[in-house]
């Protein structure tokens, strides 16, 4: 990768500018003319590095989701993990290292819709999928830092989200099924976006900030495919904490600046008695291993029960899709 490609993918995460024309600015701090930049976008979104320019929304601010884990008998799960795949309503799914060896994640508009996108899997499977949605979220996705050996983003950079959600009415709804692709490769995206749906240029950008603002939004700027980047480790590690210190020691993980995403998740007694949750993405295993053990002494973890599942295989990723519009899927499984 160049020099100017890395600057491009790593720089441009977040912050992306809600202006008429914001590829001239980018454009400009890489001493590019605008249809260069945009053919290299074009480029890398083509070759899988990148997978789209827009937002990442914040869990269960735009519809609902939850993450789900199947056990799978070892000869059926490239059978189960195309059945799981084939749903719109998934966006990620990985086989892992675990008894349940099927992670995925599931969005819908609405809990009925997600309801019966998990029962239709259970039918179509006729395998249990262990429902853990989001309880509190420590540290949200707010990049990728492509310059290190894991990972990482800057802790200081996350925003809490207010205190009061934002009510979204029709035109909002509209705008965030429009963009939930990734914004047009185009210099004006957002006229483009207002013509589709229907308002103003402005009116577009006024309501995405509104959206960032209140924390609907986590981030908009590019959002890389860390797989095709180079980090091909990735590890969900959890602990079973007691539950009237976990908002203190995933608060410490979420401040570490050692991990991708922290969240609480509900426990589901007897088979799955860990409630702190959290991802690392790394160049190689002994990366993100390493990683795991600082965090265990930064934050104290060393004595509670804890195990690590490394990602074996990546089904499908894309963006979460919480209304209309169908995701295109990663085809192929892929070691990962």
């Amino acid at each position: 990768m160049s020099d100017l490609q890395l600057s491009l993918l790593n720089d441009f995460q977040r912050g992306f500018p809600l202006t008429p024309r914001p590829f001239d600015g980018i454009a400009q701090r890489l001493g590019l003319d605008l249809e260069a930049l945009l053919d290299t976008l074009r480029r890398l979104t083509r070759e899988g590095a990148i997978s789209r320019v827009g937002a990442v929304f914040r869990p269960n601010r735009v519809g609902v989701s939850t993450l789900a884990a199947m056990a799978v008998p070892e000869g059926r799960l490239d059978e189960v993990a195309r059945l799981v795949s084939a749903r719109p309503e998934v966006n990620h799914n990985y086989e892992r290292e675990h008894r349940f060896n099927l992670w995925f994640v599931a969005t819908a508009a609405n809990p009925a819709q997600l309801a019966q996108a998990l029962h239709d899997i259970e039918q179509q499977t006729g395998l249990a999928a262990m429902r853990l949605p989001m309880v509190q979220d420590y540290h949200i996705d707010l990049g990728f830092d492509l310059r290190r050996s894991v990972g990482l983003t800057d802790r200081h950079q996350q925003k809490a989200a207010p205190s009061r959600a934002l009510e979204l009415d029709a035109l909002d709804y509209a705008l965030v099924e429009a963009i939930q692709e990734g914004l047009p490769l185009v210099a004006r995206p957002y006229a483009e976006v207002a013509a589709f749906i229907g308002t103003s240029e402005a009116d577009v950008l006024i309501r995405l900030g509104r959206l960032l603002d209140h924390g609907v939004i986590k981030r908009l700027g590019i959002v890389v495919r860390h797989h095709e980047l180079g980090f091909r480790a990735n590890a969900m590690a959890v602990w079973n904490i007691p539950d009237r210190l976990v908002d203190e020691f995933g608060r410490c993980v979420g401040a570490s600046g050692l991990v991708n995403l922290c969240y609480q998740r509900p426990r589901r007694l007897p088979e799955w008695p860990y409630n702190l949750f959290c991802m690392i993405h790394g160049k190689d295993r002994d990366a993100v291993l390493e990683h795991l053990d600082h965090l265990r002494d930064q934050c104290g973890l060393t004595e509670f029960p804890c195990e690590v599942l490394f990602s074996k295989r990546r089904f499908k990723q894309t963006g979460a899709r919480y209304l209309a519009a169908q995701p295109k899927a990663v085809a192929e499984a892929e070691t990962t």
